[in-house]
């Protein structure tokens, strides 16, 4: 160990001692499972384990490629991976900005409040509310958008297959959009306070100042969450899709992660599956290269 390397772990030997359980964590849970990573290569079986099973390559992977699911689930997962992203991802910018111009800190405080409190509850409860509220006959969101002949009469808007991404995709940004607001107002609150001064002395208006002044001080975290929201474009989430498919809308609501369950788990195909899980995350991590290439050469800022 040399005297540079000495010196500076003795300056930060107390940072190191924070970090510590966070290292033990990510190594236990994000490392060690990798090693399961070879059972989508072999030929699983309860008498052999993971790693007794007969080597069988990339059989698994040609099983699913050649598969009638394979076009499903890929089309159904980027899909409403997309529309997420062009939906969510700018909702809590424009939020967060909106925020900033509020000058009242009483009412300020009241709207941040309202729209946190989505966060905390659970995806259960949340499916649960949907059904409830979006129930064909009785549910009240339902009927006031038939009333208001913005959805046709007869729709079910929890087994019609068109309903299903605009359901997940804004029921979605209602109970996140708040919480992830929270970040853009943290790099907001770093602005120099004399620049809003001064854009104020030169006459700008409201929207004026968050062209010019927000936005810019946003974009670099704009950049790294939007690289980091590209590097999980696959990632679906499960459970709020598990948990509202049914046998109307699984045409379009079969993705990646719900097939991994359905074959891996409740199939027992634990090869098959973890080939299929393999796939998802290689995906996610060439998106997260490949965006994070593009933002380096147009923004000169990325993750590496």
């Amino acid at each position: 160990m040399t005297i540079k390397t000495k010196n500076y772990l003795k300056s930060t030997w107390q940072l190191w001692v924070m970090l510590t359980p966070a290292i033990i964590y990510i190594f236990i849970f994000n490392y060690v499972p990798m090693y399961g990573i070879q059972l989508a290569f072999r030929e699983y079986s309860f008498a052999s384990g993971i790693t007794g099973g007969k080597w069988v390559g990339l059989k698994y992977f040609k099983q699913y490629f050649s598969s009638a699911m394979f076009g499903t689930t890929l089309i159904n997962t980027f899909r409403i991976a997309a529309i997420s992203i062009v939906v969510g991802f700018p909702a809590p910018i424009i939020l967060a900005m909106v925020l900033n111009q509020i000058k009242n800190q009483m009412w300020k405080k009241t709207v941040q409040t309202t729209v946190y409190i989505p966060y905390f509850i659970s995806v259960v409860v949340m499916v649960s509310m949907l059904n409830i509220m979006l129930s064909n006959g009785s549910g009240v969101i339902s009927n006031f958008l038939k009333y208001l002949h913005l959805v046709p009469q007869k729709m079910n808007l929890l087994g019609d297959p068109k309903a299903f991404v605009p359901v997940y995709v804004i029921s979605g940004v209602w109970q996140s959009v708040g919480w992830n607001s929270i970040i853009y107002l943290a790099a907001l609150s770093a602005v120099d306070p004399e620049l809003y001064d001064a854009a104020k002395v030169d006459g700008a208006s409201k929207w004026q100042t968050i062209v010019h002044v927000d936005f810019p001080a946003l974009l670099p975290t704009i950049v790294i969450l939007l690289i980091l929201n590209m590097g999980g474009i696959l990632n679906v989430g499960f459970d709020k899709i598990y948990l509202m498919q049914n046998s109307l809308n699984l045409g379009v609501s079969q993705v990646i992660s719900t097939y991994v369950y359905n074959v891996g788990v409740r199939s027992a195909q634990f090869s098959f599956g973890s080939a299929v899980g393999l796939f998802n995350t290689l995906v996610n991590f060439v998106f997260l290269i490949l965006t994070n290439s593009i933002s380096k050469r147009l923004s000169g800022s990325g993750l590496m």
